[in-house]
């Protein structure tokens, strides 16, 4: 009886395995492809540019060297803040890139990326995957023909660097800042004049004064930028980015005519990158943090309940307004704040207050 049961269990292994490699068979024996993909980030960034780096290494390796996409540094191929456009009209493939990159042609898309006040990254993607955020983004970027999969996230951000310490929100009134997403608009209710800026030209921005402040990432990000030489006063916690998804961008055209396996290996490299990334993300940052006040003479600040209230107010009155004037703005909004109605059966049921010892 066992050496039956034995045969069966080496015959059923025999088939599974010859089922793999011919799957891998297949996969080997497609065509060679060539893609471009833009990246918002050098290569050298952390956590945004390092991972579109290990991405399309991934995507090499699963391929076997058959699919292999170019990455290119910030304005190699386009602006930073115009890969929506180049890979619409099929000029580049894709684009290593984000959501709220895109707001100018769609507030609404900021949603897409982060969220001010928002959740953390299992809630927030939650909604997005299976919660109908990402089903608004496929039908808007359709009419583009355009396609995108989450490429990479990160959680908290700060949320200033400023040259003097902020002791009154009514010192922010006139300032000229670099402010990303929806948490631009709330800065912008509140009376600062934000623009925004792709990484790589906020310094200069800064030096010559035609910003007097900014907010950017994550201390890694920061301090790599070299914020720090110009402002020394950096603010927690970011409330206008509690957590950060990207994408991969691309022509869906361009997409769609892929091998299937190949569009798998997209999928799948990608999906790597948001918890990947993530967690690398958050492992530097306590790190980071300490460089930046013990070498560079950073002062960190946290902004005070009372000040947070105000931006949270603004915020709310932000996404009335917003959902008032622009029907996609309101689909979106509906979308989260329904699905986070939702979700708080469970969040609440899974608090806990714990007492840390010092």
């Amino acid at each position: 009886m066992k050496s039956v049961t034995a045969l069966k269990t080496l015959a059923i292994g025999t088939v599974v395995g010859a089922v793999a490699f011919a799957a891998a068979g297949d996969a080997m024996a497609q065509k060679k492809v060539k893609w471009k993909m833009q990246s918002a980030w050098g290569t050298q960034v952390p956590n945004a540019g390092e991972s579109g780096v290990r991405f399309v290494d991934s995507v090499s390796k699963m391929s076997g060297g058959k699919f292999n996409i170019k990455f290119f540094d910030p304005g190699a191929l386009v602006p930073a803040l115009e890969t929506f456009d180049a890979a619409s009209k099929g000029s580049i493939e894709s684009a290593w890139t984000t959501p709220g990159y895109h707001a100018g042609r769609y507030p609404g898309l900021s949603f897409m990326t982060t969220v001010p006040f928002g959740p953390q990254i299992s809630e927030f993607l939650s909604w997005k995957w299976f919660g109908g955020g990402n089903a608004i983004r496929d039908r808007v970027y359709a009419k583009h023909d355009l396609f995108a999969v989450d490429a990479f996230s990160h959680g908290a951000e700060t949320s200033g660097w400023f040259k003097e310490p902020i002791t009154d929100l009514k010192q922010l009134k006139g300032m000229k800042m670099r402010f990303f997403g929806l948490g631009a608009k709330v800065m912008s209710k509140i009376g600062v004049s934000t623009q925004l800026l792709a990484g790589a030209d906020i310094y200069p921005a800064l030096e010559r004064g035609v910003i007097d402040a900014t907010e950017y990432s994550m201390p890694t990000n920061d301090i790599k930028y070299g914020f720090y030489q110009i402002a020394k006063n950096n603010y927690f916690p970011g409330w206008h980015q509690q957590s950060s998804v990207s994408e991969f961008l691309m022509n869906k055209t361009k997409f769609d005519g892929l091998p299937e396996a190949y569009q798998e290996m997209i999928r799948s490299a990608t999906y790597t990158q948001v918890i990947y990334t993530h967690a690398i993300a958050d492992s530097q940052q306590f790190g980071a943090m300490k460089t930046m006040q013990e070498k560079h003479g950073v002062k960190i600040h946290r902004w005070k309940d009372d000040q947070l209230a105000v931006f949270e107010k603004a915020w709310l009155e932000v996404v009335a307004e917003e959902s008032a004037k622009d029907a996609l703005f309101k689909e979106f909004a509906d979308s989260y704040y329904a699905f986070r109605t939702g979700f708080k059966i469970w969040g609440d049921a899974q608090l806990m207050k714990l007492t840390y010892l010092d």
